[in-house]
């Protein structure tokens, strides 16, 4: 119980960078470590092919899409000061709420813990020909929608990108021009000779 409570606070510590950190690749980076603890975590409840999925899959595959997605569209430094400077105080307050409510939620019905047998039973069908049986039958579909989902996902950012370059583009294509017309001269006064 005490490698579970230290690998939860671990994960709660990384998610928490998750939302909290401003800089993107920050943030994708503190999920990559909450996804490595959750995997070990499945090392430590005897589930290793789930751990290895969790490494290969999200930590690995996913988190690379999400990076990759992050530098295509250039997110990075601070983000510009809100127009509407009550979001954020309403943000808090309203996750404030939201915490005291589950933990008041927690408090007034203390379910029981797990105990050992209902964890083994939940984990009892982690091998690979469980989870292929699970994965390729009753959730074929789901899976093909996921993998749409994500293709979705990169025709979208790939289609930002190149509109924002058509316009980043065109601003550069008018300033260079504006930047290589002669200045205009004034006209020079007549030179008037003198006769005498």
């Amino acid at each position: 119980m005490l490698v579970f409570a230290v690998l939860a606070t671990v994960m709660l510590v990384g998610a928490l960078g998750v939302v909290l950190l401003r800089d993107p690749v920050h943030a994708a980076l503190s999920l990559v470590g909450t996804l490595l603890t959750l995997a070990i975590a499945y090392v430590v409840l005897n589930a290793p092919f789930l751990a290895a999925i969790q490494v290969i899959v999200y930590a690995g595959a996913i988190m690379v899409l999400f990076l990759f997605v992050i530098m295509l569209l250039n997110l990075g430094g601070e983000a510009p000061a809100p127009t509407q400077p009550w979001i954020r105080p309403a943000a808090w307050i309203t996750g404030g709420l939201v915490i005291a409510g589950v933990a008041a939620a927690l408090v007034a019905n203390p379910g029981p813990a797990l105990d050992t047998a209902a964890i083994a039973a939940v984990f009892q069908g982690s091998g690979v020909e469980q989870v292929a049986d699970q994965l390729f039958g009753p959730f074929l579909l789901s899976f093909h929608l996921v993998g749409v989902l994500l293709l979705t996902g990169i025709v979208a950012a790939v289609g930002l990108v190149q509109q924002r370059a058509t316009e980043t583009d065109k601003a550069r294509a008018a300033a260079g021009q504006a930047g290589h017309m002669p200045p205009e001269v004034p006209p020079m006064p007549p030179v008037v000779e003198d006769a005498s």
